[in-house]
């Protein structure tokens, strides 16, 4: 089944005057938002094409390079190759790319902005890369009603469009699907207005009272939001934008890479629902978060990714390809805590795998239940009464 590549090779001679800006081609500009354009896109106000960029990235690096690398995301730079020199994308321009890091605000945050052929604007935020504190990012959204990196993400915009009427859209995958919703909803009134779009893909949601604002309501008719059928990560926390399900190549949590959802023509291939585990995890988190006070997800944030720092490792990548000394380095840390922090943490991990097993059992009744339902019972034959004797 094709992905946005194959969509890139079918209608990439296909101007948006003819064909109108689509869910697809927000996730194409999502996706590639993980490329790294140091050097290749300005940072301030400076243009590039997309045809400059191409050729200055791949000036950068090799593509055995980009394949070596091991990401998910690693084939964003590619979709450079499908766009560069084509009707629809041919002649875009790049600029404002930024991108930091920082681990002691807990900041993960990069953003690119596509100047398209149809006369608007359309923002893309990266999503989670590898490092840890990018993690690390995500998961402080259990707790905090807002972090810094969705504060910088929302001057992002403010910063470069605020006094003009350029229409604009935004969008992200995963992270970056959050932070565009973020950054919509907290811009400046007049760039609010300017938005037309917002797109969500797969990104999680936010703290219940930050659905609750007036300016969140405000924006929730323009939120596109789409996740595979076995969504994980665009089912955390709350989010009252419609989703849109669409089918995947890609089993279990995988489904959350963009490049293996399906594509047909100009849209995504959908299907009604999600799966029932889908649903039953996302009931679990939900209950489990209820349960726990915010002082308690603070500390287990903190405390697992205090694990994960203690390896001296900077990404994921290198905490896997180190395993034996990472867990060498977070066995002795957790030694060096208080028997009582230990208990919490365990505590608040056997909560959370109780209501797993109690949501799981509420859904594999219903499941029974609807399927008893269905099943189609033999008649049994009916024996007259016996005649009474005379």
């Amino acid at each position: 089944m094709a992905n946005i590549h194959d969509y890139l090779i079918w209608r990439g001679d296909v101007p948006f005057s003819v064909s109108p800006f689509n869910e697809v081609d927000g996730l194409v500009l999502s996706e590639l938002a993980y490329a790294d354009f140091h050097g290749v896109v300005p940072e301030d106000g400076e243009r590039v094409t997309i045809e400059e960029a191409r050729r200055l990235f791949w000036d950068k690096h090799t593509k055995e390079e980009i394949m070596a690398q091991d990401s998910y995301t690693k084939t964003a730079p590619f979709l450079l190759d499908g766009m560069a020199g084509k009707a629809r994308f041919g002649g875009t321009a790049m600029a404002y790319y930024y991108d930091v890091i920082d681990t002691d605000e807990d900041i993960q945050l990069a953003a690119v902005t596509f100047y398209l052929p149809d006369g608007t604007a359309f923002v893309a935020f990266r999503g989670t890369d590898d490092t840890v504190v990018g993690w690390k990012e995500d998961f402080i959204l259990s707790y905090m009603p807002e972090t810094e990196g969705q504060r910088r993400a929302a001057q992002y915009l403010n910063r470069h469009f605020s006094g003009q009427t350029l229409l604009l859209r935004v969008g992200g995958h995963s992270k970056g699907g959050n932070l565009a919703m973020f950054a919509a909803i907290k811009a400046e009134p007049q760039v609010r207005r300017q938005i037309i779009a917002v797109y969500n893909n797969d990104g999680p949601g936010f703290l219940k009272e930050f659905t609750e604002t007036d300016a969140y309501r405000d924006m929730l008719p323009r939120i596109i939001c789409t996740v595979p059928e076995k969504a994980v990560i665009g089912t955390l926390l709350t989010n009252k934008a419609y989703q849109h399900v669409v089918k995947s190549t890609a089993s279990g949590i995988y489904q959350h890479d963009g490049f293996s959802w399906q594509v047909l023509g100009t849209r995504f291939v959908e299907t009604e629902k999600r799966t029932e585990g889908s649903v039953v995890l996302e009931s679990t988190l939900h209950q489990w978060l209820s349960e726990q006070s915010e002082e308690n997800r603070r500390m287990f944030v903190n405390t697992l990714f205090g694990l994960l720092e203690s390896t001296g490792k900077a990404t994921i990548g290198e905490i896997k390809g180190d395993m034996l000394g990472s867990l060498l380095s977070m066995k002795k840390m957790l030694e060096t805590m208080q028997k009582e922090q230990r208990d919490t943490i365990w505590n608040m991990l056997v909560q959370f795998f109780m209501a797993g097993s109690d949501t799981l059992l509420q859904g594999t009744k219903k499941a029974l239940l609807s399927r008893l339902e269905t099943i189609q019972l033999p008649k049994l034959p009916i024996n007259p009464a016996p005649e009474e004797n005379e």
